[in-house]
């Protein structure tokens, strides 16, 4: 079947598929016996027909996790359609990039990655089989979260200057735990040492989880890490609060400054965004951000996402892309000056 434009069209599964190829040149592969990889043909208005898998980069039960399954929820509801999560956890979230990356371009295979695999893992690892710059299509930034600094309570500093000056008298005495070498809750520490000119000293662990277990039980002293985790520590006392890593307070933990207050520029969040393969068309692409960013502006959404100390952003794929961009520069200068390591 062909258009008044003489591109060639095919069915494949039951979906109407597009060669965007002059008819001879289609017609040519065709007969040669080849087979063409093609992105289906935008149309808005009836996409999706079918389920749509929405891989997540981590474990299930983590931020990436609770937020790519409300986004997930959210879409089946306004698509119509199924869609299923797919946890593929591994390599700090590469493996999950690789799968979409290398999917056909059709909108029905989706990526829910994070800063940490997106934009610190092109520093991390020199030879990634998928550069999610080059290799995604960002469709969402769908929210934002800082990380909150806790301190395990025998520790003597109740602010974040307090903790500098100590830092400082003894360089090298206090420690702070992480998710692993260049998870996020590392290079938020690291670059908190390179912005206050202090010796900290990094213990590293197989996941937040444990690194957190430790801290409460006081095997390490302090340690940067999700809000929603430590809450309840904090607010039993087990843990001090001493600052929030974004660029102002958060509305569940009101009483606890922005680190920015006290260190000059300092600025970190943990976002989560939806991702395509490279090269599916834009109309699918912008169809699935009208989907989502509609259900990000419902007020159920929100609520949600605010219990989790994470605010809804809805930027669309023009301002998301840069802002990948930036992120990368920026995770990149912290990786090299720290000298950091993947596990």
């Amino acid at each position: 079947m062909t258009n008044q434009f003489g591109h060639v069209f095919v069915w494949q599964n039951d979906d109407l598929r597009c060669i965007a190829m002059p008819i001879k040149t289609g017609l040519a592969l065709f007969l040669g016996g080849f087979f063409v990889g093609t992105a289906l043909c935008a149309t808005p208005s009836t996409y999706p027909t079918r389920p749509i898998r929405m891989v997540i980069a981590y474990s299930a039960g983590g931020p990436v996790d609770i937020v790519g399954r409300l986004a997930g929820a959210k879409l089946a509801d306004a698509a119509g359609q199924q869609v299923v999560a797919d946890n593929r956890a591994g390599a700090n979230g590469n493996i999950a990039t690789e799968i979409v990356a290398q999917s056909t371009p059709d909108g029905y295979t989706l990526l829910v990655g994070s800063n940490g695999s997106i934009a610190i893992n092109p520093s991390l690892y020199p030879s990634l089989k998928a550069n999610p710059v080059h290799d995604l299509a960002p469709i969402i930034l769908l929210a934002s979260s800082p990380l909150i600094l806790v301190t395990h309570p025998s520790i003597a500093p109740t602010s974040i200057n307090e903790l500098i000056q100590l830092a400082k008298l003894r360089p090298g005495s206090i420690n702070f735990a992480s998710a692993g070498s260049g998870s996020s809750a590392h290079l938020a520490a690291e670059l908190f040492k390179g912005s206050t000119a202090t010796n900290l000293v990094h213990i590293p662990y197989k996941g937040a989880g444990p690194a957190l277990t430790d801290l409460v039980a006081g095997q390490v002293q302090i340690m940067f890490t999700g809000v929603s985790a430590t809450l309840p520590f904090v607010k039993s006392g087990k843990l001090k609060a001493l600052g929030v890593t974004g660029a102002k307070r958060v509305g569940i933990l009101p009483d606890v400054p922005a680190i920015g207050e006290s260190v000059s520029g300092y600025e970190v969040t943990t976002w989560y965004g939806v991702f395509a393969a490279a090269k599916t068309h834009p109309a699918i692409i912008n169809r699935l951000y009208n989907l989502l960013a509609d259900a990000l502006a419902a007020a159920d959404t929100r609520q949600r996402l605010s219990a989790l100390g994470a605010d809804a952003a809805g930027l669309p794929p023009e301002k998301f892309a840069p802002m990948i961009r930036q992120e990368v520069a920026k995770w990149a200068k912290v990786v090299k000056d720290a000298g950091i390591r993947p596990d």
